[in-house]
């Protein structure tokens, strides 16, 4: 019993303290769960991923709706995957943690994409965005390397 403890605390501390560049979820290695992220940019919405069109980058597997969009993507990824590794950029920001998000919850400031967990965080996202993306600027590098 001891040993289960001791391998079960291990287990869900690691969880706790090492998270992945892009955020995918538990049970997934897919970035924004499937969305385009070029398609943020190109058709101003959120878009469905392909199947057909996928690529591997930072160990997640984006999704795209053509094959322009994955050339677009390949060419600069940098350009196009949000900001945080998809984190909540409120929760990077205001809370110095990571949080899930939403795909629908976005927003393109400056030319880089930010997602949110929800819409009741997008509204405080969006109540100072300049503010919170210097706070999450600042936390990011040293929460992103616990």
């Amino acid at each position: 019993m001891t040993r289960l403890f001791v391998f079960m605390t291990f287990f869900l501390s690691s969880i706790t303290y090492a998270q992945d560049v892009i955020y995918t979820g538990f049970f997934s290695s897919k970035a924004l769960n499937g969305y385009d992220t070029v398609a943020y940019f190109t058709d101003n919405q959120p878009v469905e991923g392909n199947a057909k069109f996928v690529t591997e980058y930072k160990n997640a597997d984006w999704y795209f709706v053509s094959q322009q969009h994955l050339d677009m993507f390949l060419t600069e990824p940098e350009k196009y995957a949000p900001q945080y590794g998809g984190y909540c950029a409120w929760a990077i920001s205001a809370q110095n943690d990571f949080a899930s998000s939403d795909p629908t919850q976005w927003a393109i400031v400056d030319g880089k994409l930010y997602l949110n967990y929800d819409r009741d965080v997008k509204e405080k996202w969006d109540r100072d965005p300049a503010l919170h993306i210097q706070q999450a600027d600042a936390n990011w590098p040293a929460l992103i390397n616990k």
